[in-house]
Protein backbone atom coordinates (compact mmCIF):
# COMPACT_ATOMS: atom_id res chain seq x y z
CA UNK A 1 0.00 0.00 0.00
CA UNK A 2 1.54 3.20 -1.39
CA UNK A 3 -0.75 6.12 0.49
CA UNK A 4 0.29 7.03 4.34
CA UNK A 5 -2.42 6.02 6.75
CA UNK A 6 -1.61 8.74 10.29
CA UNK A 7 -2.04 7.35 13.38
CA UNK A 8 -2.12 8.37 17.00
CA UNK A 9 0.74 6.29 18.62
CA UNK A 10 3.50 4.10 17.45
CA UNK A 11 4.08 0.60 15.95
CA UNK A 12 2.39 -1.85 18.31
CA UNK A 13 0.00 0.88 19.73
CA UNK A 14 -4.23 -0.22 19.57
CA UNK A 15 -4.11 2.40 16.31
CA UNK A 16 -1.62 1.04 14.48
CA UNK A 17 -3.56 -2.48 14.93
CA UNK A 18 -6.45 -1.43 14.17
CA UNK A 19 -5.11 0.13 10.83
CA UNK A 20 -3.66 -3.13 10.12
CA UNK A 21 -6.55 -4.75 10.84
CA UNK A 22 -8.55 -2.62 8.32
CA UNK A 23 -5.76 -1.97 5.22
CA UNK A 24 -4.13 -4.84 5.97
CA UNK A 25 -0.52 -5.96 7.06
CA UNK A 26 1.60 -3.86 3.60
CA UNK A 27 0.69 -0.42 5.54
CA UNK A 28 2.69 2.71 5.68
CA UNK A 29 1.72 4.93 9.31
CA UNK A 30 3.07 8.02 10.20
CA UNK A 31 3.00 8.25 13.83
CA UNK A 32 1.79 11.32 15.44
CA UNK A 33 2.46 12.22 19.04
CA UNK A 34 -1.73 13.12 19.47
CA UNK A 35 -4.76 13.34 17.35
CA UNK A 36 -4.06 17.10 16.22
CA UNK A 37 -1.22 16.22 14.68
CA UNK A 38 -3.11 13.40 13.06
CA UNK A 39 -5.53 15.95 11.68
CA UNK A 40 -2.61 18.05 10.91
CA UNK A 41 -1.09 15.18 8.59
CA UNK A 42 -4.42 14.87 6.54
CA UNK A 43 -5.05 18.46 6.01
CA UNK A 44 -1.19 18.90 4.55
CA UNK A 45 -1.65 16.26 2.30
CA UNK A 46 1.72 13.69 4.09
CA UNK A 47 -1.16 11.44 4.63
CA UNK A 48 -4.05 10.64 3.00
CA UNK A 49 -5.78 8.35 5.47
CA UNK A 50 -6.30 8.71 9.33
CA UNK A 51 -7.00 6.25 12.32
CA UNK A 52 -8.83 7.64 14.93
CA UNK A 53 -10.62 6.65 18.21
CA UNK A 54 -13.64 7.83 18.61
CA UNK A 55 -15.85 5.66 21.76
CA UNK A 56 -14.77 2.99 24.43
CA UNK A 57 -17.48 0.85 25.57
CA UNK A 58 -16.41 1.67 29.31
CA UNK A 59 -15.02 5.13 28.88
CA UNK A 60 -17.79 6.18 26.52
CA UNK A 61 -17.40 8.65 24.22
CA UNK A 62 -13.80 10.52 22.94
CA UNK A 63 -15.44 13.90 22.69
CA UNK A 64 -12.36 16.13 21.28
CA UNK A 65 -12.25 13.81 18.56
CA UNK A 66 -16.21 14.67 17.32
CA UNK A 67 -14.97 17.84 17.90
CA UNK A 68 -11.77 17.86 15.56
CA UNK A 69 -13.66 15.96 12.93
CA UNK A 70 -16.53 18.28 12.38
CA UNK A 71 -14.58 21.76 12.81
CA UNK A 72 -12.01 20.35 10.08
CA UNK A 73 -14.21 18.96 7.93
CA UNK A 74 -12.95 15.53 7.89
CA UNK A 75 -14.89 12.71 5.93
CA UNK A 76 -15.57 9.00 8.22
CA UNK A 77 -15.15 6.33 5.25
CA UNK A 78 -15.20 3.45 7.31
CA UNK A 79 -14.83 2.02 10.90
CA UNK A 80 -13.54 -0.73 12.98
CA UNK A 81 -14.32 -2.18 16.59
CA UNK A 82 -11.51 -3.47 18.67
CA UNK A 83 -11.35 -6.11 21.26
CA UNK A 84 -9.40 -4.15 23.56
CA UNK A 85 -6.60 -6.84 26.04
CA UNK A 86 -4.53 -5.04 28.38
CA UNK A 87 -1.39 -6.94 29.24
CA UNK A 88 1.92 -6.25 31.40
CA UNK A 89 4.93 -6.76 30.35
CA UNK A 90 8.39 -5.75 30.96
CA UNK A 91 11.88 -6.88 30.56
CA UNK A 92 12.86 -10.71 31.04
CA UNK A 93 13.75 -12.56 33.69
CA UNK A 94 11.44 -10.24 36.28
CA UNK A 95 8.51 -11.10 38.33
CA UNK A 96 5.90 -8.73 39.59
CA UNK A 97 7.59 -8.92 42.58
CA UNK A 98 10.39 -7.11 41.21
CA UNK A 99 8.16 -4.53 39.35
CA UNK A 100 8.27 -0.63 41.24
CA UNK A 101 6.40 1.26 38.53
CA UNK A 102 3.84 0.47 35.60
CA UNK A 103 4.23 3.06 32.36
CA UNK A 104 1.12 3.43 29.97
CA UNK A 105 -1.10 5.69 28.44
CA UNK A 106 -4.42 7.10 31.25
CA UNK A 107 -7.40 5.47 30.32
CA UNK A 108 -5.17 2.01 30.28
CA UNK A 109 -4.43 3.07 33.72
CA UNK A 110 -7.64 3.73 34.80
CA UNK A 111 -9.05 0.34 32.89
CA UNK A 112 -6.81 -1.96 35.27
CA UNK A 113 -6.58 0.12 38.15
CA UNK A 114 -8.21 -2.58 39.98
CA UNK A 115 -5.52 -5.35 39.31
CA UNK A 116 -2.88 -2.99 41.50
CA UNK A 117 -4.84 -2.86 44.65
CA UNK A 118 -3.19 -6.09 45.38
CA UNK A 119 0.61 -4.69 44.21
CA UNK A 120 0.48 -1.17 46.59
CA UNK A 121 4.32 -1.26 46.19
CA UNK A 122 3.67 -0.66 42.54
CA UNK A 123 3.38 3.25 40.77
CA UNK A 124 1.65 4.24 37.75
CA UNK A 125 2.66 6.76 36.16
CA UNK A 126 1.32 8.22 32.62
CA UNK A 127 3.12 7.80 29.40
CA UNK A 128 2.18 9.36 25.79
CA UNK A 129 0.29 5.70 24.64
CA UNK A 130 0.08 2.22 25.77
CA UNK A 131 2.97 1.20 23.29
CA UNK A 132 5.23 4.40 23.69
CA UNK A 133 6.05 2.65 27.07
CA UNK A 134 7.09 0.03 25.94
CA UNK A 135 9.12 1.25 23.40
CA UNK A 136 11.08 2.94 26.10
CA UNK A 137 11.33 0.24 28.26
CA UNK A 138 12.84 -1.61 25.09
CA UNK A 139 15.17 0.88 24.25
CA UNK A 140 16.21 1.60 27.68
CA UNK A 141 15.95 -1.38 29.11
CA UNK A 142 14.72 -0.34 32.48
CA UNK A 143 14.91 -2.99 35.05
CA UNK A 144 11.65 -3.06 37.24
CA UNK A 145 9.61 -1.12 34.87
CA UNK A 146 6.50 -2.48 33.36
CA UNK A 147 4.10 -1.08 30.55
CA UNK A 148 0.20 -2.26 30.10
CA UNK A 149 0.15 -2.50 26.16
CA UNK A 150 -0.85 -5.12 23.71
CA UNK A 151 0.29 -8.31 22.50
CA UNK A 152 1.69 -6.52 19.32
CA UNK A 153 4.08 -3.95 21.41
CA UNK A 154 4.89 -7.42 23.84
CA UNK A 155 6.09 -9.04 20.51
CA UNK A 156 7.81 -5.85 18.60
CA UNK A 157 9.81 -4.66 21.96
CA UNK A 158 10.63 -8.21 23.44
CA UNK A 159 8.95 -7.72 26.56
CA UNK A 160 7.60 -10.84 27.90
CA UNK A 161 4.07 -10.70 29.24
CA UNK A 162 4.10 -10.78 33.14
CA UNK A 163 0.00 -10.93 33.54
CA UNK A 164 -2.51 -11.30 30.79
CA UNK A 165 -5.90 -9.44 30.38
CA UNK A 166 -5.54 -7.14 33.49
CA UNK A 167 -8.42 -5.08 32.48
CA UNK A 168 -11.36 -4.70 35.33
CA UNK A 169 -13.92 -5.22 32.73
CA UNK A 170 -12.78 -8.28 30.82
CA UNK A 171 -15.01 -7.05 27.61
CA UNK A 172 -13.48 -3.59 26.67
CA UNK A 173 -13.87 -2.45 22.97
CA UNK A 174 -12.95 0.41 21.08
CA UNK A 175 -14.19 1.73 17.87
CA UNK A 176 -12.11 3.27 15.64
CA UNK A 177 -13.16 5.58 12.56
CA UNK A 178 -11.29 5.75 9.29
CA UNK A 179 -10.85 9.50 7.97
CA UNK A 180 -10.32 11.40 4.88
CA UNK A 181 -10.62 14.73 3.21
CA UNK A 182 -12.34 13.13 0.40
CA UNK A 183 -15.59 10.87 0.37
CA UNK A 184 -14.97 7.89 -0.26
CA UNK A 185 -17.54 7.63 -3.11
CA UNK A 186 -18.92 4.07 -2.22
CA UNK A 187 -21.94 2.57 -4.45
CA UNK A 188 -25.05 3.13 -2.74
CA UNK A 189 -26.09 0.17 -2.49
CA UNK A 190 -23.38 -0.98 -0.15
CA UNK A 191 -23.91 2.19 2.02
CA UNK A 192 -25.26 1.40 5.15
CA UNK A 193 -24.27 3.37 8.11
CA UNK A 194 -23.40 7.02 8.54
CA UNK A 195 -22.84 9.86 10.58
CA UNK A 196 -24.51 13.21 11.13
CA UNK A 197 -24.07 16.39 13.19
CA UNK A 198 -27.21 18.28 13.35
CA UNK A 199 -28.72 21.13 15.66
CA UNK A 200 -32.26 22.04 15.82
CA UNK A 201 -34.63 25.26 16.76
CA UNK A 202 -35.00 26.18 19.87
CA UNK A 203 -38.74 25.03 20.65
CA UNK A 204 -40.82 22.03 22.34
CA UNK A 205 -40.69 19.49 19.98
CA UNK A 206 -37.48 20.03 18.21
CA UNK A 207 -35.56 16.75 18.83
CA UNK A 208 -38.37 14.21 18.84
CA UNK A 209 -39.39 15.76 15.45
CA UNK A 210 -35.80 14.82 13.98
CA UNK A 211 -36.26 11.14 16.08
CA UNK A 212 -39.44 10.79 14.06
CA UNK A 213 -38.41 10.80 10.84
CA UNK A 214 -35.92 8.62 11.12
CA UNK A 215 -38.43 6.07 12.61
CA UNK A 216 -40.55 6.88 9.86
CA UNK A 217 -37.55 5.88 7.45
CA UNK A 218 -36.82 2.77 9.17
CA UNK A 219 -33.41 4.61 9.98
CA UNK A 220 -31.87 2.99 13.08
CA UNK A 221 -30.39 5.15 15.43
CA UNK A 222 -27.70 3.60 17.10
CA UNK A 223 -26.22 6.45 19.14
CA UNK A 224 -26.70 9.99 20.04
CA UNK A 225 -24.24 12.51 21.54
CA UNK A 226 -24.31 16.17 22.53
CA UNK A 227 -22.26 18.84 22.47
CA UNK A 228 -21.73 21.95 22.80
CA UNK A 229 -21.63 24.74 20.40
CA UNK A 230 -18.60 26.69 21.27
CA UNK A 231 -19.71 29.96 20.22
CA UNK A 232 -23.23 30.23 21.70
CA UNK A 233 -23.33 29.11 25.03
CA UNK A 234 -26.24 26.51 25.89
CA UNK A 235 -26.67 25.83 22.24
CA UNK A 236 -25.75 22.22 21.67
CA UNK A 237 -25.35 19.93 18.61
CA UNK A 238 -26.24 16.17 17.94
CA UNK A 239 -23.89 13.88 16.83
CA UNK A 240 -26.06 10.58 16.01
CA UNK A 241 -24.81 7.40 14.36
CA UNK A 242 -27.50 5.87 11.95
CA UNK A 243 -27.90 2.01 10.00
CA UNK A 244 -29.93 1.64 7.47
CA UNK A 245 -31.09 -1.48 5.04
CA UNK A 246 -31.74 1.14 1.37
CA UNK A 247 -29.84 4.06 1.02
CA UNK A 248 -32.97 5.68 -0.50
CA UNK A 249 -34.44 5.76 2.54
CA UNK A 250 -31.49 7.53 4.23
CA UNK A 251 -31.48 10.24 1.18
CA UNK A 252 -35.40 11.23 2.15
CA UNK A 253 -34.80 11.08 5.71
CA UNK A 254 -31.76 13.75 4.89
CA UNK A 255 -33.94 15.80 2.83
CA UNK A 256 -36.57 16.12 5.06
CA UNK A 257 -34.04 16.65 8.08
CA UNK A 258 -32.68 19.85 6.00
CA UNK A 259 -35.48 21.30 6.44
CA UNK A 260 -36.75 20.92 9.89
CA UNK A 261 -33.56 21.43 11.39
CA UNK A 262 -31.52 24.61 11.90
CA UNK A 263 -28.14 22.59 10.76
CA UNK A 264 -27.60 19.24 9.25
CA UNK A 265 -24.25 17.38 7.95
CA UNK A 266 -23.52 14.60 7.19
CA UNK A 267 -19.76 13.45 8.48
CA UNK A 268 -19.55 10.77 7.03
CA UNK A 269 -21.50 7.56 4.65
CA UNK A 270 -19.70 4.31 4.93
CA UNK A 271 -20.16 0.32 5.49
CA UNK A 272 -20.50 -0.66 8.97
CA UNK A 273 -18.42 -3.00 10.78
CA UNK A 274 -21.02 -5.46 11.68
CA UNK A 275 -18.58 -7.84 14.11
Amino acid sequence: MNEKIAIQGTQGSFHYQAAEAYFGKDIDVIECRNFDIVVKKLLNGEAQWGVMAIENSIAGAILPNYALIDRNNLHITGEYYMNIQHHLMALGNQTLADITEVRSHYMALLQCKDFFEQYPHIRLVEATNTAQAAKEIHEQQLKGVAAIASTSASELYHLPILAESIQTIKRNATRFVVLSTTDNHLPKEAIDKAMLKFQVYDKSGSLSTVLNVLRDHDINMTKIQSLPVIETPWKYAFFVDVGFEHYAQFEQAMQLLEIMTEELKVLGKFISDKR
